[in-house]
């Protein structure tokens, strides 16, 4: 089983980050990768507009970057029935060249593990014990085992102890036994006489009516068998049913399939079995060994639109980066081997991965194409963004001639149904996308968030700054900087705490009158010169 390519923008994904790892996953599919485009976080309202309206599916959320037992190969598991006998249980091993079975009931749920092991030590254990099984083992797996069939089933308690005729048979205790005769029928007679229990004939032969007539009065059941007599006593042994020498489940290890590789291993240290059961609701999914770990692929990953960890999936470390497309600065991830790292100044990944189907000589299906332009009007606020660049006007002026797209039409309908914080819990505007920076030793925090009427700034300002302070009291940022910025690229509204707020007070007064809406290119880089 090969693991897909996934394909992830950052941690509070927006339209730019969705929009691109769809189409860049697109891309790779055409080209023969298998890619699947993956999110870390919950969609804001405008990406989900943008997404209903194309008809398109959100991609499939990722919240770490380990691999878990669902997703890596692990063995098919061979289940045996707990009535089975062990002889049928022997017989799977070497038919399936396994060690292990795995004992379900009739509803297959998973009720415990043998080993092959188990079987081979009933036939090497004290016969008291082997008895104390034989007592409790059905007739039905006798006469399994022996390939035998009932001439006569009786009803007497067995002792579990295997007896055949010999010069002694008048002397011994057989009350209960498991006689195993030949044609001798005075033997058998003597045998029932002396209180036995089950009498196992060989080589098919039948008694005649007056012994058959004598174990049904006395409820002695006869099996007949085309097996000789020492064939016959190895396989009695054989007929004892697994779940009398199974490891109950609650007694053996399992892991559940979404458990993780790692956590696997580590608890596979504490014993020493060959494979474990992979369950869930109970039931067998699969079998898990050593090996099946040591061969498991890690979770490959493409970035779009960031490049640092603490912006990236949980656990990045553990998985392999084979490619980052972004237009920010180089962050801090690090790779174990040279990939391919796309990193352009342009208002939007959407524009880089546009500028990629051309490069790769695949034509953009038109749902696609819409996509990378709704990333490059949310990113760009409609081209009106100081990180806009003349390759982002140049590639959506040869979108709207290929694809009959109305940019500034498509921009108006999304920012009219989206654009807004009027009424939106404070949580949601402070985390909608919030990015963290190290800036000059102080840890920051540059929270934005767009909406048509900046007016509302002023209506929710005290409270708002209120439930930053409780917030900050949390994460214990230097800065934690909320930016209110018209979806139109006509200035922004700032709200501040932190220890630094009194120092930042005046640039971030510039930051106002001179109307920065960029995050990326006017504010952060500001506050960097400042702190510095």
């Amino acid at each position: 089983m090969s693991l897909p390519i996934y394909v992830i923008g950052h941690k509070n994904p927006d339209t730019d980050s969705i929009c691109a790892a769809l189409a860049l996953a697109e891309l790779k599919r055409q080209t023969g990768i298998n890619a699947t485009a993956a999110r870390l976080g919950t969609l804001n309202p405008e990406t989900k507009f943008i997404l209903d309206k194309l008809n398109v599916s959100m991609p499939v959320l990722l919240t770490t970057a380990r691999s878990t037992l669902e997703e890596i190969e692990i063995d098919e598991a061979v289940t045996i029935e707990e009535g089975q006998t062990i002889r049928r249980a022997w017989d799977l091993c070497l038919e399936n060249h396994v060690k292990t079975l795995y004992v379900v009931d009739d509803k297959n749920e998973y009720k415990g593990m043998v080993t092959l092991g188990d079987v081979s030590k009933v036939q090497m254990q004290d016969l008291n014990i082997t008895s104390e099984l034989l007592k409790e083992t059905p007739l039905e797996n006798l006469v399994a085992s022996v390939k035998g069939s009932f001439i006569l089933k009786g009803n007497l308690e067995r002792s579990g102890f295997v007896r055949i005729a010999d010069k002694r048979l008048m002397e011994r205790d057989l009350k209960g036994a498991i006689m195993v005769l030949n044609d001798h029928e005075d033997s058998m007679i003597k045998s029932m006489a002396k209180g036995c229990a089950v009498i196992v004939v060989a080589e098919n032969f039948v008694p005649n009516s007056y012994i058959i007539e004598m174990a049904k009065q006395m409820g002695v059941t006869l099996i007949s068998t085309p097996y000789n007599i020492m064939k016959i006593i190895q396989m009695i042994y054989r007929s004892i049913p697994v779940e009398l020498i199974m490891t109950p489940a609650n007694k053996v290890i399992r892991f559940n399939k979404s458990e993780y590789v790692e956590d696997v291993e580590r608890e596979m240290l504490k014993t020493r079995h060959s494979s474990y059961p992979v369950v869930f609701q109970n039931k067998i999914l699969g079998s898990v060994a050593r090996y099946n770990l040591l061969k498991a692929e890690k979770k490959r990953f493409i970035l779009v639109d960031h490049n640092e960890k603490k912006q990236s999936i949980s656990d990045i470390e553990t998985a392999d980066i084979v490619e980052i497309v972004d237009h920010h600065r180089i962050g801090d991830i690090e790779t174990d081997r040279p990939i391919v790292f796309r990193n352009m100044i342009v208002g939007s990944s959407c524009t880089i991965v546009g500028l990629m189907y051309s490069e790769y000589g695949v034509k953009m299906p038109e749902t696609i194409a819409k996509l990378i332009a709704y990333g490059m009007i949310s990113d760009t606020m409609n081209f009106n963004s100081p990180t806009c660049t003349s390759i982002d006007h140049t590639l959506a002026k040869r979108l709207s001639s290929e694809y009959d797209i109305d940019f500034d039409a498509m921009a108006k309908e999304l920012f009219e149904n989206t654009a807004t914080i009027r009424g939106k819990e404070f949580k949601n505007i402070l985390y909608n996308d919030v990015k963290e920076y190290m800036l000059s030793g102080y840890h920051i925090a540059v929270s934005q968030v767009f909406t048509f009427d900046l007016s509302i700034v002023d209506e929710i300002k005290e409270d708002f700054l209120k439930y930053m302070e409780e917030q900050n009291k949390v994460h214990e940022y230097d800065l934690m900087l909320m930016v209110i910025t018209n979806v139109e690229g006509r200035g922004s509204r700032f709200l501040y705490v932190g220890k630094l707020s009194y120092f930042v007070r005046d640039v971030v007064e510039e930051f106002k009158d001179q109307g920065f809406v960029s995050r990326k290119k006017q504010i952060v880089p500001r506050l960097a010169q400042e702190l510095a």
